[in-house]
């Protein structure tokens, strides 16, 4: 089993029964996981007018963000002690997903005059309060026209991933 799949596995055994419907996506990256998790519909919302369903799902949210807080906290000490992570929550809800925490890690680049001029310009027309946060909405930004595309890029990188544990071990 690579640790990926132990990772995994962990989270869906330690997290409470009821909390989601079905198992919660588990997203990683070097430095964070991510859980995030269905919420069971909320049904007495559905005969409400659309204001009123929004609020009634934000609520929702609230309420089980507040209900859980303690367990999420013991639960995230205990994977970023075992996994060597920090742990982020989120909540899809209904078509909504809400992020509860998040990491926002600082990631060094070298960019060429040319990039720094589109980086001034967003923040110039107030887009960014900074080129960090400039770089950050040019990073979304990309993500979101590029889904698919990405998307096959990680499968393909989990296939070599799995092809070379498969392969010989190299001892020097």
């Amino acid at each position: 089993m690579d640790a990926e799949e132990q990772l995994k596995g962990w989270f869906t055994g330690r997290l409470p029964e009821g909390w989601f419907t079905g198992r919660p996506e588990i997203v990683l990256d070097r430095e964070e996981i991510t859980v995030l998790g269905a919420l069971p519909p909320l049904t007495v919302a559905d005969d409400l007018p659309d204001v009123e369903k929004a609020a009634a799902l934000e609520g929702y949210v609230e309420r089980f963000r507040e209900e859980t807080r303690e367990r999420r906290i013991d639960i995230a000490r205990e994977a970023e002690h075992r996994f060597r992570r920090k742990v982020s929550w989120g909540v899809t809800a209904g078509e909504e997903t809400v992020m509860f925490t998040t990491l926002s890690v600082p990631v060094m680049t070298r960019l060429r005059q040319p990039e720094r001029q589109v980086l001034d310009t967003l923040v110039a027309a107030g887009v960014a309060r900074s080129r960090s946060d400039a770089l950050a909405w040019c990073v979304r930004l990309v993500g979101k026209h590029t889904d698919t595309w990405l998307a096959d890029l990680r499968d393909a990188l989990q296939h070599v991933d799995r092809v070379r544990a498969a392969g010989p071990d190299v001892v020097d």
